[in-house]
């Protein structure tokens, strides 16, 4: 493995140790808007890792993910579920709704800031340009169509272009309806009560879904929109 491959690998676990951050905070704040203060009084709403770290989900998966061969390009974490007191809610499932969609929403927002951040370093300059098309190339493992040295700004684009698509990536995963992902809890408050009870006994027929079918359902969604991305940014290309 050369220098290049190890920095990726790197940038890419530091993108999505903020990203799952990020998430778990969003679900605490707005939590905390709808008036259960569990998580806040527990110090999770923030983006210190610290309090969101779990050592197997944030840590050891993730990187056994990158560092070990077979994985390709899907890398998937989780950190400590935020703790939610729905009792305290004004509106039980229409407040347990909206803390559980914050999570995938902040990923969308990210992902959205990621892009901008590219368009905006495509505008500025043209080492901005050569920037973001050495970037795309870099994180496709593809052979750079460029010799020399690489501008300055490459490693903020390269963080761009990772923060694009594994923000897309922990989007739609959390979204998929399996326990205990966030898309299960929004399922089961739409399912009538006797269902729920079946659907929570998934447990491990659950854990199995994931593992057969989480990445190819996952890169059935995000595959088109990262293509959308990179003619945006590589229109000529």
């Amino acid at each position: 493995m050369n220098e290049q491959a190890i920095v990726l690998k790197l940038f890419q676990f530091l993108i999505l140790l903020f990203a799952l951050s990020f998430h778990e905070a969003s679900h605490a704040w707005m939590a905390s808007r709808l008036g259960d203060q569990t998580a806040r009084m527990l110090g999770r709403v923030t983006l210190n890792p610290l309090k969101h770290i779990d050592p197997l989900g944030t840590v050891i998966i993730p990187l056994a993910m990158l560092f070990l061969p077979g994985f390709g390009r899907f890398l998937i974490g989780w950190a400590k579920p935020t703790p939610v007191t729905t009792r305290n809610f004004t509106n039980i499932k229409r407040d347990d709704i909206l803390t559980t969609l914050a999570g995938p929403v902040s990923n969308l927002i990210l992902a959205l800031a990621s892009l901008i951040g590219l368009l905006l370093l495509e505008a500025t300059s043209a080492a901005g340009k050569l920037s973001v098309i050495a970037a795309v190339f870099t994180a496709n493992h593809v052979q750079l169509p460029m010799e020399g040295a690489l501008p300055a700004m490459f490693p903020i684009a390269l963080l761009f272009y990772i923060g694009v698509w594994l923000n897309l990536m922990l989007a739609v995963f959390n979204m998929l309806p399996l326990p205990p992902l966030d898309g299960s809890h929004i399922l089961r408050n739409v399912l009538p009560y006797n269902w729920v009870q079946y659907y929570d006994r998934l447990g491990m027929f659950s854990l199995i879904l994931m593992v057969l079918v989480g990445g190819w359902v996952v890169n059935l969604f995000v595959s088109p929109a990262l293509n959308v991305v990179n003619r945006m940014l590589l229109p000529s290309m």
